[in-house]
């Protein structure tokens, strides 16, 4: 009966989901022109969803069918519910983010800072609380019913396979949108950002939604999933029945923690707004400590397990430090970015680049550090099954208060819209004050979200690699076999192909949006005088046609490449292969992501009044940077996370059938 909390804690944390929302919809709107705008945001939002979840009926049929045939089909069906949990996430998250932006401008406008930081919260909170209710409920319940966690990885897959494409999708909508509204609207056209004028900026408040919102959301989504699946497979090895009861009744009081954090996020005016969401997420990190500590000595009896959990919570810790310090206007990083684009663009993307290459140093150490101690603290050097136990642990433990985290990270999109929704409805500057200063603390938040994803996702992979060297009975790697080597270097390119193709896709659709933004600025008189609206409609159907389009490829990337691989020359030629891609994804989403937020950090900080501020030439070659960072840090950067963590679990599902047929070209 032990395990039936799981899932009724999921269920506690939809019904704290479904009770933020009504709450939320409480608030009033504001004016006519205000509601009027918020339309056109969530129509899109929305239309673009549902058109992207009809794209990906086919490709999910087609692989349950695949599944169904190859690997059997109680497989089959928790892919499927995997698949449409996800979407459920992504769907709940963004609909109420596209209520709430609204709603959090008109609180500024009426009430202040303080209500309009809780709205915008309330709104990330429901993106949170519908990700870890879902996946606690999905991964509880299919548990509960089969019993094995071979069978359940199909829900992981299902999650992994839609969250690649959301992200992927969401990131080259958002950034067409973003690249064709800055460098039309701000460098040739002169006018501000948000500015109604200009054709792109429906598309670009639409896009925060669908990238930054259902994106994240999805990311960690498949996250959460699989580092549970991943500790309850080799918890049964390391404790039995317990160690695969242990990491969902972490995950269990980890909602309970998040949802009480929720209530601690309650701003002041004239405060800092950061320090009120870093008290909400202090207060979850805490109970989840104290929890740890009593599940281990009451399930598993013993200390190992909470120690390796305290372990990922520090790992995630101290990365989301690491990267706010190269990605915060406060720190010497940024500055110099801005300092440097005193020069032109081309300063200033060199001294971009460097900080993110910088940037992977601490995070790679911290990350191996992290998993040395994981693996020896929960008793490695005695049994082998014990450390990765413990490795997997440290995954649900950084994991844990996602509630927390993704409710966190989602409020900054929001914030962003409001600030949108001000200018274009041209509310007193006052409002645009406080919006803007929510969303500076926003940009800081999605950074470090970022940050905390990349983290998660390594060890998430790490500890899903462990489960399939399990699944196939692979004790060792040898580099000195060619076949290894191939994977290996076949592994390690995979991650620089994927960005390329994602960046080649943001570029194709951003010209296609420069082209038509500067075809409305020409043919449509009036739209600089305000006298004219421009069509809107046509962006938003541009950066849509373009995402659905692009994003095929890359999710196709990530299934088929790791099944060659281990069919045609085995499960130690695939074993290379998520070993190669593990190393270079982590690396170059840490450095893309990096490069990106500080790119962007520089533009604001300049817009603060540093180096001539609006419109000096400093701010001219910092929105090139952050033009070119935005594709690095919300299409490719985040996007490598889901791509390393589908590619184990499409190698953990298909593991038993390459175990038998594999190596078919060296045999």
């Amino acid at each position: 009966m032990d395990f039936i909390i799981a899932p009724v804690l999921g269920v506690v944390a939809l019904l704290y989901a479904y009770y933020k929302a009504v709450t939320i919809n409480k608030v009033d709107m504001g004016t006519e022109r205000m509601k009027e705008i918020a339309t056109y945001i969530q129509e899109g939002s929305m239309a673009f969803l549902s058109r992207e979840y009809k794209t990906l009926v086919i490709f999910t049929g087609i692989l349950f069918i695949i599944l169904g045939f190859g690997i059997g089909w109680t497989t089959a069906i928790c892919f499927l519910i995997g698949a449409l949990f996800s979407a459920l996430a992504g769907y709940f998250g963004m609909k109420v983010a596209t209520q709430a932006n609204v709603r959090t401008t008109n609180a500024a406008m009426e009430f202040g800072m303080n209500k309009a930081l809780s709205v915008a919260f309330s709104g990330g909170a429901v993106m949170g609380m519908a990700v870890v209710g879902l996946g606690l409920l999905g991964v509880g319940s299919l548990y509960m019913i089969f019993g094995d966690p071979a069978v359940i990885t199909g829900f992981a897959l299902g999650a992994s396979s839609i969250a690649l494409f959301g992200r992927v999708g969401g990131g080259i909508y958002t950034k067409a949108a973003d690249v064709g509204a800055d460098l039309v609207g701000k460098i040739e056209a002169g006018i501000p950002e948000d500015d109604p004028r200009n054709p792109a900026v429906i598309a670009d408040n639409v896009g925060d939604n669908v990238g930054d919102v259902a994106g994240m959301g999805a990311d960690l989504f498949e996250s959460y999933v699989g580092s549970i699946i991943s500790a309850i497979t080799l918890g049964l090895i390391a404790y039995g029945e317990k160690g695969a009861l242990f990491p969902l009744m972490l995950a269990s009081v980890g909602i309970v923690a998040s949802i009480i954090g929720t209530f601690f996020v309650r701003g002041k005016e004239g405060t800092n707004p950061q320090k009120s969401l870093d008290m909400g997420t202090n207060v979850s990190a805490l109970i989840i400590i104290v929890m740890s500590f009593l599940l281990s000595r009451f399930i598993l009896d013993s200390m190992q397990p909470f120690a390796a959990i305290v372990t990922g919570l520090f790992i995630g810790i101290i990365i989301a430090k690491i990267t706010e310090y190269y990605t915060s206007t406060e720190y010497k990083p940024v500055r110099e970015i801005a300092d440097q684009s005193n020069t032109g663009p081309a300063t200033n993307i060199i001294s971009g680049l460097s900080v993110g290459m910088g940037s992977t140093a601490l995070p790679m150490v911290v990350l191996a550090a992290g998993i040395l101690v994981a693996f020896y603290v929960s008793g490695g050097s005695a049994d082998a099954a014990k450390g990765l136990y413990g490795i997997a642990l440290a995954a649900v433990g950084m994991l844990s208060t996602a509630g927390m985290t993704i409710a966190v990270d989602a409020y900054g999109p929001i914030a962003d819209n409001a600030g949108g929704i001000a200018e274009m409805c041209h509310l007193p500057k006052e409002v645009r004050a406080i919006t803007d200063k929510l969303d500076a603390v926003g940009n800081t938040t999605a950074a470090i979200g970022k940050g905390f994803a990349i983290g998660s996702a390594a060890l998430t992979a790490l500890a899903l690699f462990a489960s399939y060297t399990q699944v196939v009975e692979l004790t060792v790697i040898n580099l000195t076999q060619p076949t290894v080597i191939a994977g290996l270097f076949i592994g390690g390119m995979l991650p620089f192909l994927f960005s390329s193709i994602t960046m080649k896709a943001v570029g194709k659709a951003a010209f296609e949006m420069i082209e038509e933004v500067r075809r409305q600025f020409r043919e449509i008189p009036g739209i600089m005088e305000g006298t004219a609206i421009p069509d809107y409609k046509k962006c938003v159907d541009i950066s849509t046609t373009a995402a659905l389009k692009e994003m095929v490829v890359p999710g196709l990337l990530a299934v088929i490449v790791p099944v060659a691989i281990g069919v045609l020359l085995g499960k130690e030629a695939l074993g290379g292969l998520l070993a190669g891609s593990l190393v270079t994804g982590v690396l170059m989403a840490i450095f893309m992501a990096n490069a990106g937020g500080a790119w962007d950090n520089a533009k604001k900080y300049i817009e603060g009044g540093e180096h001539g501020g609006k419109g000096s030439d400093a701010h001219k070659a910092a929105v090139v940077g952050d033009t070119v960072g935005d594709p690095f840090k919300d299409t490719s950067g985040p996007s490598i996370n889901i791509l390393i963590k589908l590619m184990t679990i499409v190698a953990l599902v298909f593991g038993p059938l390459i175990a038998d047929i594999g190596g078919i070209l060296i045999k």
